[in-house]
């Protein structure tokens, strides 16, 4: 499919790219402009699409690596081959497996982008045709999205930006950022969901060093 100027491949084992997502892809390339520097982080990529959208609006001269993870290893398999197909493999690493343990202590990205499983578990059921790993937030939609928040209190650098994908302006409320140096630096409501965007103060000291 196309997905705003880039080919993507998906099959059943992932969920299908939805064009509004895009928005997402635009607000990393908003905050690379400003973000200090260092590589892009992106979780739950699914078939890659949102990253690597980003990674080709940007320009070729201040273009950042972007680090893909995801804990279905056919998520990976789809983002190699979505990055070779845009002529975008030299930029991108994936890593297959949980959130918290394919990151190094000391590694820091700039920009993350995470589009975690936000639908209610009890409400799963009227989405037969997506692939219950790739929608399944758990008892409030959020149980995913609260583990993409420790990865970025843990990994995004001082000055850097986050941007989660919700499905409800409600869960994006009861999301407690807490300090860690972080604060919701805006919300912005998309054709489906909301985009919370996450900033981490320069002053913040971080755990890490820049990759």
């Amino acid at each position: 499919m196309d997905f705003s100027g880039i080919a993507v491949s998906y099959d059943e084992r992932v969920l299908q790219p939805r064009a509004w997502t895009a928005d997402q892809s635009r607000w990393a390339v908003e905050a690379m402009a400003t973000a200090p520097p260092g590589p892009v982080l992106e979780l739950c990529c699914g078939a890659g699409h949102i990253g690597l959208l980003a990674t080709a609006l940007t320009p070729v001269r201040v273009r950042r690596p972007l680090v893909a993870v995801d804990l279905n290893p056919a998520a990976l398999v789809l983002t190699a081959r979505n990055a070779e197909a845009n002529g975008l493999a030299g930029w991108v690493e994936v890593r297959e497996g949980d959130l918290t343990d394919v990151l190094a202590r000391e590694e820091l990205f700039a920009v993350i982008i995470a589009d975690p499983p936000w639908v209610p578990e009890a409400q799963t059921a009227h989405y037969p045709e997506d692939p219950l790993l790739a929608i399944d937030g758990g008892p409030d939609g959020l149980t995913v999205a609260r583990q993409c928040l420790a990865v970025v209190r843990e990994h995004l650098a001082p000055g850097g930006l986050a941007v989660l994908q919700l499905g409800t302006a409600e869960q994006a409320r009861d999301l407690e950022v807490g300090s860690h140096g972080l604060a919701v630096a805006e919300v912005r409501h998309g054709e489906r969901g909301v985009l919370v965007g996450l900033r981490r103060d320069r002053s913040a000291a971080g755990s890490g060093s820049l990759s």
